[in-house]
């Protein structure tokens, strides 16, 4: 048995280990999709068609307008994930009072008997950090450290998703389904075409592409609609994946504090912000969740 569990720790930490080596091989992949589409979008289909005149010139300039635009958000908020650090924890960091009561054991020994705290509450502490974790913070063994309100560590963005970037994540995915339904249906035509008995205009090398990008577009288009489903759920719910995970048993929710605020203790409450991969300057001094350090939890959940 115990030569199992060391074999099972060994195999989690070559997996964490390759995960860390994905890095710039995933960047480069997320750029390689990019590219293939910009040249069946743009250089082979509708940059084209601008001179062709008429209603068709019309189309393309539509089009070539909505997909830069899609282009340069996707890019924004893909980069702000990925260049964000999502939250540590501060050094020497204490609570003046523990938000989740009961998730972990109660800090036991000399060397926290400086740490000021309701008897009643219960603090948590990881023990491969070796340090006290704030309110919804969890380890990431990939990272190799505590993030603070950590949802996942995301292979495609080679980083966590924490308090700090979990907006622009959201962001990402959400230009990316427009893009990439955007995409989809623009090339459709031509996809259609391939079936078809008539002579298709094109060399076999851009024929391939215009191929190859309408079925990355509408596989990415599929699942990216079913991670955004599921995390909009968990923005109205004020939750991230792994808290959803350890409260499946849990009837309420003490950071649940309805949909229109929990919106807010992500995407901030300036809606020309909203939209974009980062905050106001106000939102950021009122706001202490978006620091990732307090969060406010309903008045009448203690009581309950």
């Amino acid at each position: 048995m115990h030569r199992s569990g060391a074999t099972m720790a060994w195999n989690v930490f070559k997996f964490c280990t390759a995960l860390r080596g994905l890095g710039s091989i995933m960047i480069l992949l997320v750029l390689g999709v990019v590219g293939v589409t910009y040249y069946a979008v743009v250089l082979t289909n509708y940059g084209p068609a601008l001179s062709a005149g008429g209603l068709d010139s019309l189309v393309s300039f539509l089009v070539l307008i909505l997909f830069h635009s899609l282009l340069v958000m996707l890019l924004w908020s893909y980069f702000s994930v990925v260049f964000t650090d999502p939250g540590s924890v501060p050094p020497n960091w204490r609570p003046t009072i523990d938000e989740e009561r009961g998730e972990a054991d109660p800090l036991v020994g000399t060397e926290f008997s400086n740490v000021q705290t309701d008897p009643n509450q219960r603090i948590r502490y990881c023990r491969k950090c070796n340090q006290l974790k704030p309110p919804r913070c969890h380890h990431c063994s990939v990272c190799g450290r505590c993030v603070l309100k950590m949802d996942h560590h995301c292979v495609w963005v080679v980083n966590c998703v924490g308090a700090l970037n979990y907006k622009y994540f959201l962001l990402f995915l959400f230009y990316t389904f427009l893009e990439t339904t955007l995409v989809t249906a623009s090339l459709l035509p031509h996809f259609i075409a391939f079936f078809s008995d008539g002579e298709i205009p094109g060399t076999p090398g851009s024929l391939a592409t215009t191929f190859l990008a309408f079925v990355l577009n509408l596989a990415f288009a599929l699942s990216v609609l079913g991670f955004l489903i599921m995390h909009i759920s968990l923005v109205a719910a004020n939750t991230t994946t792994i808290e959803a995970y350890e409260k499946k048993t849990t009837p309420k929710w003490r950071y649940d504090l309805g949909r229109r605020k929990n919106f807010e203790q992500v995407f901030g409450m300036d809606k020309k912000y909203w939209f974009i991969p980062a905050y106001s300057d106000e939102d950021i001094r009122k706001m202490p969740a978006l620091q990732g350090l307090d969060y406010p939890s309903k008045p009448d959940f203690d009581s309950q």
